[in-house]
């Protein structure tokens, strides 16, 4: 008789759960877990290749030191935060990371804008093999960045709004950082560097 009495609490209060948001809670969670998982996959993907192209830099540009310190410094600064997944319940952590990272993007941007001033160097071919995995690479943080952003609005929205927000405080869910942008449009569309425009005559 117990069994049979504890069974149908079980089923009532799984009922009770999944018509309070708790499944959906439980969904969402999950898929932010994914979305920021490619997403620090993305960035560590554009962390490495920029050692290389330092090099590459380097060897036609070695007196552009400023740039390439600035680069190096920002991708140490990125290595130096940890990138775990519980980063996304912390928004401290995660403003912070997000600002290396924000300081790597425009770090490398004036590394590749390097480029204009050397035909030799935009000839290269390791540095065209590499400029082409970075902007890829762009393309994919982008678009990583885009479903994290996404993923995040559906849970958060689940957490505020009743009587999902009951749920949500029983069970410990709180609310996620997620990106701040000052511009939409630069994360839906990276900037571009085009490296196939002539040489200026007067360099």
């Amino acid at each position: 008789m117990k069994l049979k009495f504890r069974t149908v609490v079980w089923m009532v209060l799984a009922i009770s759960l999944q018509g309070c948001g708790y499944n959906t809670l439980q969904t969402t969670d999950e898929a932010i877990k994914a979305a920021w998982a490619e997403v620090l996959n993305q960035y560590q993907r554009r962390a490495d290749l920029i050692p290389n192209l330092v090099n590459v830099v380097k060897g036609y540009a070695a007196h552009e030191k400023d740039v390439l310190t600035a680069v190096t410094n920002a991708r140490a600064k990125v290595g130096a935060i940890q990138a775990t997944p519980e980063l996304i319940n912390d928004e401290a952590a995660f403003k912070k990371f997000n600002a290396a990272q924000n300081e790597m993007s425009s770090a490398l941007g004036r590394l590749l804008l390097v480029a204009e001033k050397y035909p030799n160097l935009k000839a290269d071919g390791v540095f065209r093999d590499l400029q082409a995995q970075i902007e890829g690479t762009e393309n994919r943080i982008a678009v990583a960045r885009n479903r994290y952003i996404k993923a995040v609005q559906e849970y958060n929205a689940t957490v505020r709004k009743f009587p999902s927000n009951l749920t949500a405080m029983m069970f410990g869910f709180k609310v996620k950082p997620t990106f701040t942008v000052e511009n939409e449009h630069e994360i839906s569309k990276p900037p571009k560097v085009d490296f196939n425009l002539a040489p200026n005559p007067a360099q």
